[in-house]
């Protein structure tokens, strides 16, 4: 099914409906990944399946298969393209009440998207955050994955709508930063990148992941750990990350101001790799 901006795909096919029944729709009960593809090729798709999978996993859905998934890629995307990919998977069509059935079909679901255009100067100047009051609940057992009940973000996201912001920085109930409303998050303080702990909270990103494997390369040592916003606004640099756009530097937070540094853009140069 297409639009002016959009194309994609259910369960392989172009109906333009998800059924009344569906538990994704009924209770958010799925997960998703968003990425780059470039001429048909999803970047760092081994990392991004593996995740998919692990998240599925996690709430027992069983995660459809790579080829299936390719497939459906090579359908919606075309040679000399850069264009979003966003694959949601739900538990599929149930009756009405939260226990699952026994046996279900999930509902995979592929939809290209524009890149978006940002604004040069978020990569040459940095960008700026404000401090969400919306918290973060905890929840071990949803930890990490990308799940698909996103409400804690919408809301903390609608809390400003000021194009000078970016993005928001979430904390979580007892006041430890967890990440953005679409980002994860590090700070620098000396030779130690730290990111927030996610095991009660949070999304666990591959960019994220990546940016742990590869600080060795910068002569900084990866740490996870908890952070909160006094150790934010004395860090030596802060940076955001996602699978779009990479990394950048955060350059104000509040009242905050940072000098411009180069970890951002090495950190990009990294994750070119």
């Amino acid at each position: 099914m297409m639009n002016k901006q959009h194309t994609y795909l259910i369960n392989g096919g172009t109906d333009d409906a998800v059924s009344a029944l569906d538990r994704g729709l009924s209770y958010g009960d799925g997960v998703f990944r968003t990425f780059q593809v470039v001429d048909c090729v999803p970047v760092n798709w081994p990392i991004q399946y593996q995740k998919l999978v692990a998240d599925c996993g996690a709430i027992g859905i069983v995660c459809p298969s790579a080829e299936l998934l390719m497939a459906d890629f090579q359908v919606l995307f075309t040679i000399d393209e850069t264009a979003v990919a966003k694959v949601i998977i739900t538990r599929g069509i149930g009756e009405r009440g939260y226990a699952p059935p026994a046996v279900t079909t999930p509902t995979r679901i592929v939809l290209k998207s524009p890149m978006p255009v940002y604004a040069e100067t978020n990569f040459s100047e940095g960008v700026s955050l404000y401090v969400c009051k919306t918290p973060v609940a905890h929840q071990p057992m949803l930890a990490g994955i990308k799940h698909l009940n996103r409400l804690e973000n919408v809301l903390a996201r609608a809390e400003s709508l000021d194009p000078v912001y970016v993005d928001g920085l979430m904390l979580d109930v007892d006041g430890h930063v967890i990440e953005c409303t679409s980002a994860n998050f590090f700070i620098r303080i000396g030779k130690r990148l730290i990111t927030p702990d996610v095991t009660q909270a949070g999304v666990a990103g591959v960019t994220r992941q990546r940016i742990v494997d590869l600080a060795h390369y910068l002569q900084l040592t990866a740490e996870i750990g908890h952070i909160r916003l006094s150790d934010v606004l004395s860090a030596d640099e802060v940076i955001i990350c996602n699978s779009l756009y990479g990394a950048w530097q955060v350059r104000r937070i509040g009242d905050t101001h940072w000098p411009a540094g180069s970890l951002a853009h090495d950190l990009r140069e990294l994750l070119k790799v």
